[in-house]
């Protein structure tokens, strides 16, 4: 089947499958409050400010990020292409609200929301942006985006190239469809090794395949963020000055959140130095959170509310929920001890990787689909610790405040077998401008 006859088939069905999709969308508006925000964006209708800026520049970059990983991916990306040429230009797109705030912060020319894949919208898109390449990270190939780039003599490039065991399969059985979208690609940056093959047998030619690394496990260039210091002096005034172990529950899923406080309620039994900072990763849940915690025995804070606290009362509360955007990173800097969120009573697992930076011990639940390679190298290696239930959890982190050895070599293991990523950020750069 020719790209054409494909094409011609995605438009007649991608209008169903958004119509269906629909009023799913504007419940996430009204429950999310800010989903709604660039909404004539992502049908390319731009406020007269930023058309005008995404007009004035020359043949920028186009790098397109979902959310908030893959946003983190090209601000990496962003620095190693800023430091071989700084004078390129670079239009950001993202699809989530999270996603957009944390690429304002990417170096980017301009950020967009990113524009649905209708023809005539990704067409009216590519008349402004003009772009000199495109860019897509991870998984996100549009067929018609990829085919109009293609048909203007842009070339488009796949990078941090992610396929999970499902995804290849889907893709395999497809194939008569997905190959000839595939072929399309000018280059194809793959995460792991085995991936060139992987995807060679999806249609790309192997000469356009480049291993690099991983950008997302890449540790060049990664600092401590300046606001470090300001959250630990957060939690000094919650402590009021006494010394505390902190756990950290990073990006957890509806219900997670009540498991991990359990399990924090019968470490602090044994441990009564604990306290517990919860950090949900759709913020808009808080309220529910805050009320479902206390149900749990727990007397929650909510982070945007904590300085507004009398201060006789902050020695009462047991838990810190995090409802801001855009600190988690820090939060793993100024713990002691992470456990990472939808990999219990969700299925893949949120990425682990900025907590092993912080030089944290790291635990996993038994769902980390998501990361099924990167997991089994650090479990090899003695990197993670991943656990099949709360009595587990509770047992291994019992070990770990024990003895508190176990963790650092745990963070220094972890950090070890990242090593191969190092320098994913700048090799991926150089075959982008190159």
């Amino acid at each position: 089947m020719r790209v054409r006859a494909i094409l011609l088939l995605y438009n007649f069905i991608l209008p169903l499958i958004f119509l269906g999709a629909l009023p799913g969308y504007v419940l996430k508006i009204i429950r999310r409050g800010n989903y709604g925000d660039g909404f004539g964006e992502r049908f390319g209708f731009y406020s007269i400010k930023k058309r005008e800026i995404l007009l004035n520049l020359d043949r920028p970059l186009w790098i397109h990020a979902v959310s908030v990983g893959e946003v983190n991916i090209a601000k990496k990306l962003i620095l190693s292409i800023k430091r071989i040429d700084p004078s390129i230009p670079i239009v950001l797109s993202t699809t989530t609200p999270t996603g957009a705030s944390i690429a304002r912060t990417s170096g980017a020319s301009v950020v967009i929301y990113h524009p649905l894949d209708f023809l005539f919208v990704s067409a009216r898109v590519f008349a402004i942006i003009s772009p000199r390449a495109l860019i897509l990270t991870e998984a996100e190939v549009w067929p018609n985006l990829v085919n109009k780039s293609v048909r203007r003599g842009v070339k488009v490039s796949l990078i941090n190239a992610r396929l999970s065991q499902k995804s290849e399969r889907r893709f395999k059985r497809f194939s008569f469809l997905t190959k000839h979208i595939f072929k399309l690609l000018s280059l194809v940056c793959v995460q792991q090794q085995s991936d060139v093959e992987s995807w060679e047998s999806l249609g790309v030619a192997r000469s356009k395949i480049s291993f690099t690394g991983s950008i997302k496990f890449d540790s060049e260039g990664v600092t401590k963020p300046n606001n470090v210091s300001s959250l630990s002096g957060l939690l000094e005034k919650l402590f009021k000055g006494s010394k505390k172990k902190v756990i950290l529950a990073g990006s957890t899923h509806l219900g997670e959140e009540s498991l991990i406080g359990k399990v924090y309620l019968e470490l602090r039994d044994k441990f009564p130095d604990l306290y517990f900072l919860v950090a949900p990763r759709h913020v808009e849940r808080r309220h529910d959170l805050i009320n479902e915690l206390r149900s749990k025995g727990l007397n929650p804070v909510l982070r945007t509310e904590l300085e507004s606290q009398e201060t006789g009362l902050l020695d009462s509360y047991d838990c810190l929920v995090i409802d801001t955007t855009g600190e988690l990173n820090a939060w793993y800097y100024a713990s002691d001890i992470v456990v990472i969120g939808k990999s219990f009573l969700a299925n893949g697992g949120q990425n682990p990787v900025e907590a092993i930076f912080a030089n944290k011990p790291v635990f996993v639940g038994p769902n980390m689909q998501n990361f099924a390679l990167l997991t089994s190298d650090l479990k090899a290696k003695g990197g993670v610790i991943q656990v099949e239930n709360k009595f587990e959890l509770i047992d291994k982190i019992s070990e770990i405040l024990a003895n508190p050895e176990i963790g650092i070599n745990l963070s220094q293991n972890a950090n070890s077998a990242l090593s191969l990523h190092q320098g994913a950020s700048d090799r991926t750069a150089e075959l982008l401008i190159n």
